[in-house]
């Protein structure tokens, strides 16, 4: 066990509200390069360390990740502790539509069994290697935009919209995010060519798992990506 003790070492001074810097900062939480996901590693593997005083280390390093987290939570509560309910909710209705969000499917097999294609075209998708290329409309509607094949083909092609649709092209200096079911590998490669082509966006690409709701819809071989760009 540890003593806690209620002292920021670096306190935080925000005087300012800005919705945007917390949307950017609140992503340090979760995700697998967030600060909870840091600490919850260093604090396993203290079980496996054969030597206790390197284990005494690691509890250190773990123990100091969740002091990120209080510092994060301290920096997010400063930027919108000011911020009205009508203030935050015109900031989202002002920038809903320019959140892009473009995926791909490289196993058609659940939307066969959740009914969103036909037993037919998923046959034949699968036989002629379609890989579809999606997002939701206005209405929040699941919408098919390209039929591609091979799964090549529809990484480039995601990387393609968003070079097509991204805020001031390629001097994009904002996030990106990248979801995934199950192929971290794909998710991988689309990250490489969006950081090649991105060189002044904000950090590296953040990969996250697709979560288990959305995942049991799509099953494995799905890869989401989401970037700022024009109205949609």
């Amino acid at each position: 066990m540890w003593n806690y003790e209620k002292r920021l070492q670096y306190p935080v001074k925000i005087s300012q509200p800005n919705a945007k810097a917390a949307q950017i900062i609140i992503s340090q939480f979760g995700g697998p390069d967030g600060e909870l996901a840091a600490s919850m590693r260093y604090l396993s593997q203290r079980y496996t360390i054969p030597y206790r005083e390197v284990a005494g280390i690691l509890t250190d390093i773990g123990t100091e990740e969740l002091a990120h987290m209080e510092i994060i939570s301290a920096i997010i509560y400063q930027l919108t502790k000011d911020l009205s309910m009508e203030e935050i909710q015109a900031w989202i209705e002002k920038n809903k539509k320019k959140l892009h969000h473009w995926f791909f499917s490289t196993d058609l097999k659940y939307y066969v069994k959740g009914g969103r294609i036909s037993k037919t075209s998923g046959f034949v998708g699968s036989i002629l290697g379609i890989c579809p290329l999606l997002n939701m409309d206005n209405a929040g509607r699941l919408t098919p935009r390209e039929k591609v094949r091979t799964k090549k083909r529809v990484i480039r092609q995601i990387v393609k919209m968003m070079e097509e649709h991204v805020d001031n092209g390629y001097d994009y200096s904002d996030k990106v995010y990248i979801c995934h079911s199950a192929c971290m590998e794909d998710a991988k490669e689309v990250a490489s060519m969006v950081e090649d082509r991105f060189p002044k966006m904000k950090g590296k690409v953040l990969i996250n798992n697709i979560g288990t709701t959305i995942g049991s819809h799509t099953g494995p071989g799905t890869v989401a990506l989401f970037f700022w760009g024009d109205k949609r």
